[in-house]
């Protein structure tokens, strides 16, 4: 298995002074990244696909196709790299995907397909056709299991109207020796109210509470588009993800977003010149080290980051700064995505 080892001297203090020892760590790398209606040119039977056909809303040719494949399969592949260059991420969340076809066709790009990238994908019953899906190198993270657990509406309304939406997509494996799951999510969308989404962030700590009960020591990771803060309810109240370690109980998850967005003011999307910070990774409290701990003899959280690339930004015009998205106004302009991905480092030390 290929590792990519971190080598520095750490400082041992003991009751009689201090020496240096030099340690060795494997440094992993986790992702999620919204690839922004990564559809292909083809109609799925009973999917509102129409806006991405080539007689579409949206010209979608198979030129612009093969652009967008190109940028995301860039984009995915420099994630991480600041950290883990030259090899990135062990595995990649990522939401609005049409289907296998278009996963297939983006691991068969160059960036991706030299670092070996496999998917994991469950069809969905989204009507718009969006799936979330995991993408994942398997000399670094080996899947054991998946499944795609539905949203389940409680009004009687909304189940009467068929109003079926993504699923969270949840995959167990192994990475550095160790049980890991992770849950892939998009919530529903900031036009339905945000007891939707509180509603889901009820559901997937039932998903996470259900993994913890068949193997207390699997760690977990939540990540995807939220459709909501940090801050909000959905997170904090209902999935139990709070931004201070120190205040996770064994519960809850841990969100490393927090504070980003309460306190720096950042984000990973952008709306009338104020960011939000949909895009999250939060995780159960045994991938954590206690303040004043430094003990990475398991498999622990490091740090985080949002990716920022300038390529990924509007560089001229009214949007300068924001993401640079595949179209704006109706106009293609051959960019990425309207969020920024996310990445978290996780440490563990060598034998």
């Amino acid at each position: 298995m290929k590792k990519h080892l971190f080598i520095f001297a750490a400082l041992l203090l003991s009751a009689t002074g201090s020496m240096a020892q030099e340690k060795k760590f494997s440094a992993y790398a986790v992702g999620f990244y919204n690839l922004e209606n990564l559809f292909d040119t083809c109609h799925d039977e009973g999917k509102n696909d129409y806006e991405y056909l080539p007689e579409g809303t949206n010209k979608w040719t198979g030129l612009k196709y093969s652009h967008k494949l190109h940028n995301m399969a860039y984009a995915l592949a420099d994630l991480g790299t600041d950290v883990l260059p030259g090899v990135g991420c062990a595995a990649i969340g990522v939401s609005e995907v049409e289907n296998a076809k278009a996963l297939t066709d983006l691991c068969a790009q160059p960036e991706l397909a030299e670092r070996g990238f496999q998917f994991v994908h469950i069809e969905g019953p989204d009507k718009r056709g969006v799936d979330c899906a995991l993408l994942y190198r398997p000399d670094l993270f080996t899947v054991r299991d998946m499944k795609l657990v539905p949203y389940r509406y409680e009004k009687q309304e909304d189940i009467d109207n068929d109003r079926q939406t993504r699923g969270f997509l949840t995959v167990s494996g192994t990475m550095a020796d160790e049980h890991v799951a992770i849950i892939v999510c998009h919530w529903p969308s900031r036009f339905a109210g945000s007891e939707y989404r509180e509603l889901a962030g009820r559901q997937v700590k039932v998903v996470k509470d259900s993994l913890l009960q068949d193997d207390p020591t699997c760690k977990i990771f939540v990540m995807g588009d939220m459709n909501d803060d940090p801050t909000n309810r959905s997170m904090v109240k209902e999935l139990g993800a709070k931004g201070d370690i120190e205040k996770v109980g064994a519960d809850d998850m841990y969100n490393p977003w927090y504070n980003i967005l309460a306190k720096e003011g950042k984000g990973t999307l952008r709306y009338d010149g104020a960011w939000n910070l949909f895009d999250q990774i939060v995780m159960t409290p045994n991938l954590l080290n206690p303040k004043g701990v430094n003990n990475y003899a398991e498999l622990k959280f490091w740090k985080h980051q949002i990716f920022k690339r300038d390529y990924l930004l509007q560089t001229e015009g009214r949007y300068k700064g924001n993401p640079k998205r595949t179209h704006a106004g109706g106009v293609w302009l051959d960019g990425y995505s309207d969020h920024l991905p996310v990445v978290v480092y996780l440490l563990k030390q060598q034998q």
